[in-house]
């Protein structure tokens, strides 16, 4: 559990504790949890999340404790692990709990191996096993020979009663615990369908005397591959979510990961000494050497670098770090040493306040009501009452034996074609299918309650670096006086040969892809925050910004509107002088991708308002913005601001769905009605995310748009077809038309109908492997 304290604005301070909490397996279950923790008393909140299987529970501690909130959830049918650890929650007066905080949080309870895990696959495996033969026989119809004799039923009955009291126990378990609230959800569904099919058809095999007709030798009907089928299914649908459950938490553990776990801490004599992380304290001294992460933040005492600070801002741009600058725990160090004072250590460091950002976005971000748990409330005790109506009915019009064993037949056919069978496969086949189809098409969704959400995305909010752009410098323009500037970049190119700034780099692949000849330089020599100084074929070449040139009384007043003009489109213009005298300039951008502009384009052909959101400079972000023509723009906006920004839309009523690929827009991406990650970004925003498009960039967007709102008219067809044969079938089932039509339905007929419906629900499913990316 994971406990903090907020203001209040009270007497006494609220604390804020996340619990774990298992056996919950609908939005129901969500519901009942809420209940007993509203009702403890010092409770001001409490918000349960079935997606991350944990409550957010705000509380007063002078009047409740956290145990009293365990003890609640326990007494409504739940379990909350005693082993939950404290989450990153240290300051420095602490440093040895700090890095085992950490580590906790990224071994968090939904990472560790679950006995359910186990058990539910165990039960799967059995369940299907025996599910297989089942179907064979229970579906042969006279073609396998001796499957509806007496030997046939026989098996059936024992291979039913395996699957049945065996991994379908679970649920008959969890459905009488819904019973002893007063409650009912998925499990009774499940439990009423099976128990009925079973419970008819062991009656059938035992005492087939008790129904109609079967002193003429006519054997009643059995259903054991109804009830097998079911419990088979329904297993499969839960392995799967307890699977998409566990990528939820890997958001948090890749954040945690990026600090590293050990530090070089200076010691009063100048001495390197290898501590842990969680060792740092306030005011110590830490050495970072170039390609090492930077352990926790702190302010730069001595030496000079670029650190690559994407996770946190989205700027591609490395930053030149000098005394008295700032530097972030998680961050790569990327050209030379840096010596820094610690400053900010455990959960108040920049990267700390992303983790709980990602944690506060999941915990508060309810799942969709999925209506199979809502129908469930009113539709199972209706089907109940209308069983039990419907026997005691013809019980009364006949109560001799044969009248006894009618009822039975009528009480039954009403529960099996009540069976919630279609409406339990109403949601699953076309969440099945069209995930799986968006999977062929690069489009990656975690789930049918995202599809729902996509379905209805009016705004998209996308971050510029690695969404819209490449993500990377690349060379843009290069400018000579003399007009030669082939030679020039092959000269510049050469300078910056041994350069390890990215953007150095830019200019050397620049060069090469135009066919440049790239030599070595005799000396070089980098000049953080400045520029770079070279010898090349005897002569001094200096590049780097028009101050440090103006120093060696370079004039770029030349070429300065040729910058400008440059910078204004959202490029970064480098002087070019050679032996003292300015001769050119050349420039870098992270440009927009042609999938950007095709997915732009797309998303306004299907009414969606399109923003950018980006850590980057206005300018660029402006620049890059009109090019692809987007009109509203955020930029220079910190992770914590981009979640903020997602919320203040969702208060406008949109329905919002954020594009980014950088660990600074995983905050954001979990606060969206649809987090959106783009395939080659960073894994933690992979994992925060609620879709990642796996190829095709951008332009697969509309794609994963379309898909939702496609997936979604399937559902409610589904659900449509599901009851209405629920809504003619019942009174049919129940003889209400007898006396007028002479209709009744037969529990073989009534199960034909209900196998009707499944059909009906997977073929219309199925149509969504045609679903075309281009419509």
């Amino acid at each position: 559990m994971d406990t903090s304290t907020t203001p209040s604005g009270g007497a006494h301070p609220a604390e804020t504790t996340r619990l774990t909490i298992r056996g919950m397996t609908c939005a129901a279950c969500v519901r009942r949890v809420e209940r007993a923790l509203g009702k403890v008393a010092g409770v001001r909140h409490a918000e349960a999340s079935f997606a991350t299987d944990r409550a957010t529970v705000t509380f007063d501690p002078t009047l409740t404790t956290v145990t009293a909130l365990a003890r609640a959830v326990a007494d409504a049918g739940y379990e909350v692990p005693p082993d939950q650890p404290a989450l990153l929650e240290v300051d420095s007066r602490a440093p040895e709990a700090m890095r085992a905080g950490s580590a906790d949080r990224g071994a968090s309870p939904s990472a560790k191996a679950d006995p359910e895990d186990g058990s539910l696959l165990r039960d799967f495996a059995v369940a299907a096993l025996l599910t297989a033969p089942l179907l064979g026989l229970g579906m042969s119809h006279g073609a396998i020979p001796g499957a509806d004799g007496p030997i046939g039923r026989a098996v059936q009955l024992v291979l039913a009663t395996v699957v049945v009291l065996g991994p379908g126990a679970r649920f008959f378990r969890l459905a009488g615990n819904a019973l002893r609230h007063r409650t009912s959800d998925m499990n009774t569904l499940v439990s009423l369908g099976t128990g009925a099919a079973y419970a008819y058809s062991v009656a059938a095999v035992l005492v087939p005397s008790v129904f109609s007709h079967a002193e003429h030798g006519v054997l009643p009907h059995v259903y054991f591959e109804a009830a097998g089928s079911i419990i088979t299914f329904v297993l499969l649908g839960k392995l799967l979510e307890r699977r998409a459950k566990r990528r939820l938490a890997d958001a948090v553990r890749a954040l945690v990961a990026l600090q590293p776990t050990t530090a070089r801490r200076l010691t009063d004599d100048d001495q390197e000494q290898e501590v842990a992380v969680g060792m740092l304290r306030l005011g110590d001294l830490v050495i970072v050497r170039p390609g090492e992460k930077i352990p926790t933040d702190g302010r730069v005492l001595r030496g000079a670098s670029a650190v690559d600070e994407s996770m946190l801002t989205g700027e591609s741009m490395p930053v030149d770090k000098a005394a008295g600058a700032l530097v972030f725990g998680g961050t790569m160090n990327q050209a030379g040493a840096l010596t820094f004072t610690v400053e900010r250590s455990g959960r108040e460091t920049a990267l700390a306040r992303i983790v709980d950002a990602v944690e506060q976005a999941q915990a508060g971000k309810a799942p969709i009501a999925r209506l199979a748990d809502v129908v469930s409330s009113w539709f199972v005790p209706a089907v109940l009452v209308t069983a039990a109506v419907t026997f005691l009915v013809w019980l009364l019009v006949d109560p001799t034996q044969e009248g006894l064993a009618t009822a039975i037949e009528r009480f039954v056919a009403v529960l099996v074609i009540a069976c919630p069978c279609a409406l339990g496969l109403a949601t699953p086949a076309a969440v099945a299918v069209g995930t799986a189809r968006g999977a062929e098409l690069g489009v990656l969704v975690k789930g049918g309650a995202v599809l729902e959400s996509a379905s209805r995305v009016d705004t998209v909010l996308l971050d510029k670096t690695g969404t819209l752009t490449a993500g990377r410098p690349e060379l843009t323009d290069v400018v000579a006086l003399d007009g030669d500037e082939g030679s020039l970049l092959s000269i510049v190119a050469s300078a910056e040969k041994q350069s390890e700034h990215p953007i150095g780099r830019a200019i050397v692949l620049g060069a090469v892809a135009r066919g440049k000849v790239v030599a070595t330089p005799e000396e070089f020599a980098s000049r953080p925050g400045h520029g770079i100084e070279a010898m090349v074929g005897g002569r001094r070449v200096r590049v780097g910004t028009g101050a440090w040139l103006a120093q060696d009384g370079v004039d770029t007043s030349m070429l300065k509107p040729r910058a400008d003009e440059l910078a204004a489109r959202g490029r970064t213009p480098f002087f070019v002088a050679l032996d003292g005298r300015l001769a050119g300039l050349v420039a870098v951008a992270d440009a927009a991708t042609e999938a950007a502009r095709i997915g732009v384009a797309a998303l306004r052909e299907l009414h969606v308002e399109v923003v950018m959101v980006t850590g980057d400079r206005e300018r660029t972000a402006r620049a890059i913005a009109a090019d692809l023509g987007i009109e509203r723009v955020f930029a220079e906006v910190k992770p914590e601001e981009k979640a903020a920004i997602v919320n203040a839309e969702r208060t406008r009523g949109r329905i919002v769905a954020m594009v980014g690929d950088g660990v600074n827009d995983a905050p954001a991406l979990a606060a969206a009605d649809v987090g959106i990650a783009v395939g080659g970004g960073a894994d933690i925003a992979l994992a925060a995310a609620d879709v990642a498009l796996l190829h095709g960039g951008i332009a697969t967007l509309p794609t994963a748009l379309r898909l939702g709102r496609q997936t979604l008219r399937n559902i409610r067809q589904n659900l449509f077809w599901a009851f209405v044969y629920n809504v003619i079938g019942i009174p049919i089932a129940a003889g209400l038309f007898y006396p007028l039509t002479g209709w009744v339905l037969s529990p073989v007929v009534a199960s034909a109908a209900m196998s009707l419906s499944s059909v009906s629900v997977l073929l219309n499913s199925l149509r969504l492997r045609r679903f075309d990316r281009d419509r």
